[in-house]
């Protein structure tokens, strides 16, 4: 599926270059007028001077031209030799004002100083610059004149000599501008602090470093994106829908690598940026299960931030019982306490691996304005995950205020779609995520079976979508919340297995049809499902032994822990609490090992997801991170769990 996206993708390049309008960047050679540059491109003055207005006054040597291409037109070259100078890094010298000093791309300085990529210039550093033969003349050629005429170096400033003009065409984008000239949309916009949106015919100060291949305006078709720091090829491939081939195929200097600050041309099809859930679309390697423990090779010492709502202004500290009231009466502080109770196991099991771990922690007070208060305050610039906030504005905050540095940000329990922050990565995954599970689990098991649905009012879009996939489903439609014996059994198969689908959470609808299939299943073959297990369930006319019996399946976050595969992490628990492990616990744990193995195992958290395609699994909860649409990534394990006649809970599927 992805090869044939590819060729349909290099066929749009092919075809949007065959019929978009091209341009020239011409540098003048000594000599050339407006007229004779028209006639090497076979073009009209006007059409020259309709994209370079200041023409009009008169052309320089040396000074770039944008040239509309005829469909004879050809590209000239402008390369030349390439020598190097030695240059020693001054107090404040930065990659940008050495490029204008000595009218080099930033990238050609990065290329020869390959330390640039990952690191800032440092103060008394010699690095190489790059200097063309021709080029390298020309400024031996300024340097003399200079000399000789001081008064003219007065009237033409330094800056003068190394930026130009640049006039905006139609359907050019700050992002676009930037790429032609090998800046990034921060440099561009310093060099033109009072423009703010662009329109047709300005012009823009910008460099002298411009691009000899021709270019394309971009239009529907494409659009520009800048590289964010940390982003790699899986990232971006996975955020546009394309495969790498492809996107080098679009940015051939990528070749060289992902850099942060790029500008990129993409596609600009949203619709390519979907994830999709069904069996067809699945990758094998995903639902390989992978052990992060055998491939620990990063020991340095990770930077974890952990912020949980407790709330503790709200706590008087005049005493013992202050506190016990407090906890007793405050669910969220519970789970907040909980919920670090397996953080602090998870740090001292990862310690035993030989993985050292500095854990901060930040009462967020249920606030976001506190989020922004405690990041504005403190130091994140070496953090290497942040855990939590509990809650969806807190989390969202936190994603916010942290996304310029790409800090991950990991959300552990809520299952609400937050806003697609590139480093927000939601690691429960949402109710939609568990209906898509259970109806490709159907959609793959149930058709050899007799499939009977049962839906109230409430659940009618579930029930339109359970009919497309299962298109010989029999319906029994509730009434007055209730479901009779009688129209359950006029549907059912003596046989066959029965696969009843429930789809409810009215206790009247689910006593009845649990009572009723119950005895009904003496002399049927009856399983229950249903893709949403509501509270309902939870109900005591709901009687757990009538779901035992009929194999009652539903999709969950997490599973009933396995105590001889859990024994030791219950038993060091219990020591050292002095209770079991609740499930927020337990999730501490098993999010925080996460996190703290991947962190081990690779550069970082989105390296992490390009070495290692499977998912993770602990105690009760695995992890198998997707992009999201728009950006961010979320967690789309999910288990399909069954109960059995002893009660015991057990998995039906292995993803």
């Amino acid at each position: 599926m992805k090869y044939l996206f590819a060729l349909c993708l290099m066929f749009q390049i092919f075809t949007f270059e065959a019929l978009a309008q091209q341009y020239q960047y011409h540098t003048v050679a000594p000599g050339e007028t407006v007229s004779s540059i028209a006639r090497t491109y076979n073009i009209t003055k006007e059409d020259i001077y309709k994209y370079n207005p200041d023409a009009k006054n008169g052309i320089d040597a040396s000074a770039k031209l944008v040239i509309p291409l005829s469909s004879s037109g050809e590209a000239v070259s402008t390369q030349g030799a390439v020598s190097f100078r030695t240059h020693k890094v001054a107090k404040k010298e930065t990659l940008f004002g050495l490029s204008q000093q000595y009218n080099v791309e930033i990238d050609e300085i990065k290329r020869y100083n390959k330390h640039l990529y990952s690191e800032e210039l440092q103060t008394g550093e010699e690095i190489r610059i790059p200097v063309k033969a021709n080029q390298d003349a020309a400024q031996n050629s300024n340097a003399a004149a200079a000399t000789a005429s001081p008064e003219t170096n007065q009237a033409k400033p330094q800056e003068t000599r190394n930026t130009r003009e640049h006039v905006v065409l139609p359907k050019e984008t700050k992002y676009g501008i930037a790429r032609k000239y090998g800046l990034t949309v921060q440099e561009l916009e310093e060099m033109n602090p009072k423009v703010g949106v662009l329109q047709p015919g300005i012009m823009l100060k910008v460099g002298t470093n411009v691009l000899d291949d021709s270019v394309i305006i971009t239009d529907e078709t494409f659009e520009f994106y800048e590289v964010k720091p940390k982003e790699n090829f899986f990232r971006l491939t996975q955020r546009f829908g394309i495969d790498k081939d492809s996107l080098i195929a679009l940015n051939p200097a990528l070749t060289d690598g992902v850099k942060s600050g790029m500008v990129l041309k993409i596609p600009a099809d949203p619709d390519t940026n979907t994830t999709d859930l069904s069996i067809d679309n699945f990758d094998e390697a995903s639902g390989k299960s992978i052990d992060l423990k055998n491939d620990i090779s990063n020991f340095e010492t990770k930077e974890v931030v952990v912020m949980l709502p407790y709330n503790l202004n709200k706590i008087e500290n005049d005493s013992t019982k202050t506190y016990k009231d407090a906890i007793l009466n405050d669910r969220v502080l519970r789970i907040s306490l909980d919920f670090y109770s397996g953080v602090l196991m998870a740090v001292e099991e990862a310690k035993d691996l030989g993985i050292s771990t500095n854990l901060r922690v930040y009462d967020t007070k249920q606030n976001a304005q506190q989020v922004n208060n405690i990041i504005n305050t403190h130091n994140f610039s070496n953090v290497n995950a942040v855990i939590g906030p509990l809650l969806q504005t807190t989390t969202e905050a936190a994603a916010a205020q942290l996304s310029a540095e790409n800090i991950p940000v990991i959300s552990p329990l809520s299952n609400k779609a937050m806003k697609p922050y590139m480093n927000l990565f939601q690691s429960r995954p949402t109710d939609e995520m568990l209906v898509d599970a259970m109806l490709n689990y159907l959609q793959k098991n149930a058709g050899n079976k007799n499939v009977v649905i049962i839906a109230d009012g409430t659940n009618y879009e579930i029930k339109s979508r359970l009919g497309r996939i299962l298109s010989n489903a029999r319906f029994v439609n509730p009434s007055e919340g209730y479901v009779s014996e009688n129209a359950m059994n006029a549907v059912l198969d003596p046989n066959r297995e029965n696969w009843v689908i429930l789809e409810s959470n009215n206790v009247g609808i689910l006593n009845s049809v649990t009572s009723g299939l119950n005895r009904l299943a003496r002399d049927k073959n009856i399983s229950l499902l249903t893709t949403s297990k509501g509270s309902g369930y939870d109900n005591d006319n709901v009687a757990n032994e009538h779901l035992a019996r009929l194999k009652f399946r539903y999709p969950s976050v997490d599973k009933e822990f396995d105590e001889n595969v859990s024994k030791e992490f219950i038993e060091e628990y219990t020591e050292k609490y002095g209770v079991n492990p609740n499930q927020y616990a337990v999730r501490g744990y098993d999010l925080t090992l996460d996190v703290l193995l991947r962190l081990a195992t690779a550069e970082d958290l989105y390296d992490s997801f390009e070495r290692y395609k499977g998912y993770t699994e602990y105690n009760e909860n695995k992890f198998h991170y997707l992009p999201r649409s728009g950006g961010g990534f979320h967690n789309d394990a999910v288990y399909i769990m069954r109960i059995n006649p002893d009660l015991t809970l057990s998995v039906e599927n292995d993803f």
